[in-house]
């Protein structure tokens, strides 16, 4: 989205009053998509291009970098201002994205790349430092990825965070703290935070089962219930016969015991019967649950200063989408949550109310074209049936004039002579 000289002011202010900004992109200039060099590992890439979309809450600050082609990938990676190693500092990476086609399968992620990073030869493989964003693809695989590269492997948060599905536009945000705690926010809302050790299984865990321990030879385990031993069958308890013969039942008059046998009443369901009985079941006094051993400090453990430090050179582009359309905008990577906070509040919050009210308008617009083509083939189909059943009247109407005709043709027969 475009804010140019609010921006230029905030930008101006952030050089004096905020952090670092390594890299801040909102395609307000017409050059900045050329600042994203397409790789040449595959020769199959969709074009990327600037665009407001097809609806928008401002001519200028709704512009992004659009994905522009169908089932395709895209491969694209950008400078950044500066290097940026995150070690003692935090980390904020930053962005909007907007599925204006109504996604049904696509990645709106962005990849934090080394600054080793040979751009020509950037594809799906090459290393990455952090992978951020949204990934949908039909109504149940759907997740934002929040991945971390430690020690050269790429680990998921171990919580699914939900994505934004809808056809507007939604801010995106990952902190990451100093003292290795985490925030992910959409629309400036907190949807998960904490630790990262205990949200990416990177580190061993701090404490494990003790392995020298031995279940206690006087340990139950088991059963949690035990039939009551105090509990007695009452007396008037029937456990059975379940079925007697029916006492109203009568021998047929026609019955004959020398041809059809000795009769016998036919049976019924016992009234009294009640099922075999068994004591109630009551807590095991003795059970002490299922034994497992102590927990013991992992001798292996050992933290780690440099969990979740990031050396960030590129940003980079590498989805596959099914439908084209996906807009980035507003791409913000810094060391300040304060400058992050107002940057998306004058590219994006500032802009929310605006582009509901079009989005809506535009809906409630498609919803009457509907409404009038759908009546517009309504009354061709009841036009159609109505010629159709009056063609049909008149040939019904011709084939009882032909008979007519017919039966006034018929000769009539002359009377022999005597």
């Amino acid at each position: 989205m475009r804010c140019s000289f609010g921006l230029a002011a905030l930008a101006a202010l952030a050089s004096s009053t905020y952090g670092r900004v390594y890299y801040e992109e909102t395609f307000s200039d017409p050059a900045s998509l050329d600042t994203f060099i397409a790789t040449e590992a595959r020769s199959d890439l969709g074009a990327i291009k600037l665009s407001k979309g097809k609806w928008f809450s401002d001519d200028e600050n709704s512009i992004g970098l659009q994905v522009s082609e169908d089932a395709r990938f895209y491969a694209y990676s950008a400078k950044l201002n500066r290097p940026f190693n995150t070690k003692g500092k935090d980390f904020i990476v930053q962005f909007t994205v907007k599925y204006e086609q109504d996604i049904d399968c696509g990645g709106a992620y962005l990849k934090l790349l080394p600054p080793t990073l040979d751009p020509a030869k950037f594809d799906g493989e090459s290393e990455y430092e952090v992978m951020f964003g949204p990934d949908i693809c039909g109504s149940t695989n759907r997740r934002v990825h929040a991945i971390i590269n430690y020690n050269g492997t790429n680990n998921q948060i171990d919580k699914v965070v939900q994505p934004r599905g809808d056809q507007l536009t939604h801010q995106y945000t990952f902190w990451v703290k100093p003292d290795k705690t985490f925030e992910i926010r959409i629309d400036n809302k907190v949807q998960e935070e904490g630790k990262i050790e205990e949200f990416w299984k990177v580190l061993p865990e701090k404490q494990v089962a003790d392995p020298d321990a031995k279940k206690p030879e006087e340990w139950v385990d088991g059963p949690a219930m035990i039939e009551d031993p105090e509990d007695e069958k009452p007396e008037d308890w029937v456990d059975g016969p379940e079925t007697v013969p029916d006492t109203e039942a009568q021998k047929p008059e026609d019955w004959d015991d020398d041809m059809d046998g000795d009769w016998e009443a036919p049976v019924v369901a016992n009234p009294e019967y009640k099922g075999e009985w068994k004591p109630r079941m009551i807590k095991n006094p003795e059970y002490q649950g299922e034994w497992s051993a102590p927990l013991i400090d992992n001798p292996n453990y050992e933290d780690d200063e440099d969990l979740a430090v990031f050396n960030i050179g590129y940003i980079g582009l590498d989805v596959w989408t099914v439908k084209s359309g996906t807009i980035f905008d507003n791409i913000l990577i810094t060391d300040d949550i304060d400058y992050a906070s107002q940057f998306g509040n004058s590219t994006w919050a500032d802009y929310v109310e605006k582009e509901i009210e079009v989005k809506k308008a535009i809906d409630e617009e498609e919803a009457e074209k509907l409404e009038a083509e759908r009546k517009v083939k309504e009354e061709e189909r009841k036009a159609k049936e109505e010629a159709e059943k009056e063609k049909a009247e008149d040939a019904d109407e011709l084939d009882e004039n032909d008979d007519v005709k017919v039966d006034a043709a018929e000769p009539v027969e002359e009377k022999a002579e005597d």
